[in-house]
């Protein structure tokens, strides 16, 4: 709140959003808005950690960071009725699928950056310069330790398999995590595959989709189901951070690292690039530029438990601990391409 500044926050006010991570109620466009110097950023993002990473950039560079929290589909909305009008300079977003939505709406301009493409490696940006990631997180699965085998979660077809019956927990089947991991599955295993794995899991849930992952998670830390699905980050955060601590979760889970046709395991980014219409894009590229520095990285790991793309001697000993498995190389553009193909096969298979 300390870096917003009076005239954004006004701005916030009149088209009905909040500055201070409240989700946004209406769509109406807003009135043009000059920040000379500064640099607004829309973001679906809604961590504590990025304040961290917005004042260390404003410390080190002098540019004000306003920020306007929205939820990633009202965002689209937003900046879609703003046009050209839009003061938005940088966007970001928590999933592959969710900049790629953005990019297909026509919401961001090419960005050149040989900073950026040197950090960020290939299969996780755009091909275009249009969006790039920041930080990963991994699509896991959460198991009752005293239950289950870790060789029985090794796989995340093992999910569907008649082992857990009545043993699954998972979120719905929109959610945009899980329209990614079913995305790459489409990629990998086709789509009659992936169907079947889909009934497979609706077949062996514990009760209807539900809540958000750190939902899932305390649902098998209590004995609601034996499995779910998670992403890793929320799992590191309940375990480390303090004021998220939850010792049940420690004393009664673990975390399989699970493979998908041999790729490994199912990898999202949080990521972000410059708006269509930005008019500081010095300070807009000085801030994307900055989400890749040794600092932010750091942030990304220490504060909110995301795996940094760019490693670091200064990643938590937790995080490096859990960081040696094998990632699926998979480009994260194809979340995107292949998400409307994965809510129909959730449709299909009847996963609400």
């Amino acid at each position: 709140m300390t870096l917003i500044s009076a005239r954004f926050l006004a701005l916030a006010a009149v088209i009905g959003l909040s500055a201070c991570g409240k989700p946004a109620e209406d769509t109406k466009p807003a009135a043009p808005v000059a920040t000379k110097g500064q640099v607004n950023v829309y973001t679906a993002r809604h961590y504590d950690a990025d304040n961290l990473i917005y004042e260390a950039f404003t410390k080190e560079t002098g540019i004000k960071v306003n920020r306007l929290e929205i939820q990633p589909d009202q965002l689209v909305e937003r900046m879609k009725a703003e046009g050209e009008g839009s003061p938005a300079d940088v966007i970001l977003m928590a999933d592959a699928g969710a900049l790629w939505k953005a990019s297909d709406a026509g919401l961001f301009q090419p960005l050149e950056s040989p900073v950026i493409n040197a950090a960020v490696p290939e299969n996780l940006r755009e091909p275009n310069h249009l969006w790039f990631g920041f930080s990963k997180r991994a699509r896991v699965i959460v198991y009752d330790k005293a239950k289950v085998k870790p060789e029985e979660v090794a796989t995340y077809e093992a999910l569907a398999s008649p082992r857990f019956k009545g043993k699954v927990c998972v979120r719905s089947s929109d959610n945009v995590y899980n329209l990614s991991l079913m995305a790459a599955f489409i990629q990998h295993w086709g789509p009659k595959k992936s169907l079947d794995w889909a009934k497979g899991v609706v077949a062996n849930m514990a009760r209807d989709p539900q809540g958000g992952d750190i939902d899932q998670i305390k649902a098998v830390s209590v004995g609601a189901c034996e499995v779910a699905l998670s992403n890793s980050y929320y799992y590191m955060r309940l375990l480390h951070h303090e004021g998220e601590i939850d010792p049940k979760v420690a004393q009664t889970t673990a975390l399989s690292f699970p493979d998908v046709a041999g790729q490994g395991t199912h990898v999202n980014i949080s990521g972000g690039g410059m708006a269509k219409y930005a008019t500081n894009k010095k300070e807009a590229q000085a801030f994307l530029e900055y989400m890749t520095s040794k600092k932010a990285q750091t942030i990304f790991a220490q504060a909110n438990g995301e795996y940094p793309v760019v490693p670091s001697d200064e990643t938590p000993a937790y995080i490096q601990a859990i960081s040696s498995f094998k990632a699926d190389p998979l480009s994260v553009t194809t979340y995107g391409a292949n998400q409307s193909e994965a809510q129909k096969i959730y449709d299909k298979a009847g996963w609400k």
